[in-house]
């Protein structure tokens, strides 16, 4: 099956490329818009871009959301991790600013979460869910990922990489993005075995 996603996250794309196959994974065309990200929930805000995907494309369409929550700041950014720093910030400005706020030597307990909603132009919408437990890192490492993975240590490995430095199949074993797309896959084949093989 072919699907769009409501995004114009180059990185999201590529990773949700690989985690849905043998489905495609295709951009949003230039000229579809994508709603303000508004909603109080990751999930909300993934069914609203799935649902204006669909509209605009006729077309499966898929919605994603997904950001880190920081302990020692009550949850946050959580739904504003892509502007933490602001309007138009950078992956290194939010990380830079998230550094900064969590306590050296207090609670550095950090979570990744992760809403990815699918929709058919005919209304059809189901959401999945994902969360990777970690701790952030005094310090970024590793040229790989994106957003705040080169100071996310995930729980589920024990030898001190970061996000940023495992490959991307390490990665996506044990992220929020993987556990959710996991779950997307699963409900397609039993959904619509005929277009899972």
């Amino acid at each position: 099956m072919e699907l769009v996603l409501a995004s114009r996250n180059a990185h999201k794309l590529r990773e949700l490329g690989v985690l849905l196959a043998p489905h495609t994974v295709v951009p949003l065309p230039d000229e579809a818009e994508l709603p303000p990200e508004d909603g109080t929930s990751f999930e909300e805000n993934a069914l609203v871009k799935a649902r204006a995907g669909a509209r605009a494309t006729g077309r499966p369409t898929l919605g994603e959301d997904s950001g880190i929550e920081a302990m020692a700041l009550a949850g946050a950014p959580g739904i504003r991790s892509a502007r933490f720093a602001g309007e138009g910030a950078t992956d290194e400005d939010n990380l830079a600013k998230l550094l900064a706020h969590v306590p050296q030597r207090g609670d550095r307990r950090v979570a990744y979460v992760c809403a990815l909603a699918f929709s058919t132009p005919d209304g059809e919408t189901e959401c999945f869910g994902g969360r990777c437990e970690g701790t952030l890192a005094t310090e970024p490492r590793g040229a790989g990922g994106f957003g705040y993975d080169p100071a996310f240590l995930p729980a589920d490995r024990d030898d001190g990489r970061t996000m940023a430095e495992v490959s991307l199949e390490e990665k996506d074993l044990v992220s929020h993005r993987g556990q959710a797309a996991r779950a997307l896959l699963a409900w397609l084949e039993q959904t619509r075995p005929e277009t899972s093989g």
